[in-house]
This record gives structure tokens, C-alpha cells and sequence, in this order.
């Protein structure tokens, strides 16, 4: 593989990591923001959008998967960097 080539998918492989960790921060920090951003995607399914609402214990299990995303996203940005 070329040398310039490597350099644009290093590049390209930061990019995405950092994609990846901001919406795990997000997750971890807010989840409710992003359920709301979600809502566009449930209409051709979902008559009564409160009606699918998580619940606290549901926004919980959102922080701890965020928190996984965050800690794999950052793992690979080390791995990645080095």
C-alpha cells in the first residue's frame, strides 16, 4: 500500500473515531437528545411517539451502552494515534 494512501485511511479512521466518541458522549450525557433526534426515523412506524418513550431504567441502560461506546471509541483513537 502507498504511503499517501495509509495517510488518507489514518486520517479517514480519525474522523470516524471522533464521530463515534462524540455520539458515545452524548449518549452517556444526555441520551434524551438523542432519542429526540430519532424521533423523524420512527414515523413510518410509530402512531404515538410518547407511547415508546423509555423509561428511567431504559435511559440508564442507554448511559452504560454510551459508556461502553465511549470507552471502545477511545481505545481504538489510542490505537489508532500511535
Amino acid at each position: 500500500m502507498s504511503q499517501n494512501w495509509r495517510s488518507f485511511m489514518d486520517a479517514l479512521s480519525v474522523i470516524f473515531l471522533c464521530l463515534f466518541i462524540a455520539v458515545g458522549l452524548v449518549q452517556v450525557i444526555k441520551p434524551q437528545l438523542l432519542w429526540r433526534i430519532n424521533r423523524p426515523l420512527q414515523a413510518p412506524f410509530v402512531k404515538d411517539y410518547n407511547a415508546t418513550v423509555p423509561s428511567p431504567a431504559g435511559y440508564v441502560m442507554m448511559r452504560v451502552v454510551g459508556g461502553l461506546v465511549l470507552a471502545a471509541g477511545l481505545t481504538m483513537l489510542v490505537f489508532v494515534l500511535r
